[in-house]
């Protein structure tokens, strides 16, 4: 049975100056999940938020916070992040010496477990981890800036791991994050995607008309 399709509009892209009427706006436009960007300044090329922001934001909304860790070392962060509110923590497989141990770790703390692929990581890398996760976030993108091109190169891997899930008949969700618009988001639906993460056009199209864009995603 085909997933139900979800927006997961990506803050990066709000007016920091007023984020969590942002949020609180979001929620009301008919956002499925919040996506929250953690960047480090080190595991990729810029500073974002930490989970100080998390906590002060977490008030204003009462959906899944979907947050994604570009930090490394992730393993002495992810309690910090967990306590600030995350409901999912996807994390990437290089940023850690034991996926199985981070994986763990976030079990520990009641969250839901995502594990990303930049574009150039090989499923590989998790397909052992497929079983004890609940998401996998691919990247259309290289991480580190919002407002990138979307990346097409990316799709046989998502088409690659939508039919490993099905086989072995997971509870995984797929979802694609990086320039994702009005355009590509059908192609990225066909190819396996049942989460679409974006910013610049939910928050930029259509004169920020916020419920539009998002019903736009989700129906394109």
């Amino acid at each position: 049975m085909p997933r139900s399709i979800k927006i997961s509009p990506s803050i990066l892209s709000c007016d920091f100056s007023k984020i969590g009427t942002e949020v609180e706006a979001l929620e009301k436009a008919g956002a499925d999940y919040i996506h929250v960007d953690v960047m480090d300044g080190h595991f990729v090329p810029n500073l974002t938020i930490g989970p100080d922001v998390i906590k002060n934001i977490r008030p204003f909304s009462k959906k899944i916070f979907d947050v994604h860790l570009m930090i490394s070392p992730v393993d002495k962060y992810i309690q910090q992040f967990a306590e600030a509110g995350a409901d999912i923590i996807t994390f990437h497989p290089e940023a850690t010496d034991n996926t199985a141990k981070t994986i763990e770790l976030i079990k520990k703390f009641k969250k839901k477990v995502g594990i990303s692929l930049k574009p150039k990581s090989k499923i590989d890398i998790i397909k052992d981890y497929l079983d004890q996760i609940d998401l996998v976030l691919i990247m259309s993108v290289e991480p580190g800036f919002g407002g990138q091109k979307f990346m097409p190169e990316v799709l046989p891997k998502l088409k690659e791991l939508k039919n490993i899930i099905e086989k072995k008949n997971l509870n995984v969700d797929l979802e694609i994050d990086g320039g994702i618009n009005f355009e590509n988001s059908k192609i990225a639906k066909e190819a396996g995607a049942n989460i679409l993460v974006s910013g610049s056009t939910i928050f930029k199209k259509n004169n920020g008309d916020l419920k539009k864009n998002i019903n736009l995603l989700r129906q394109n």
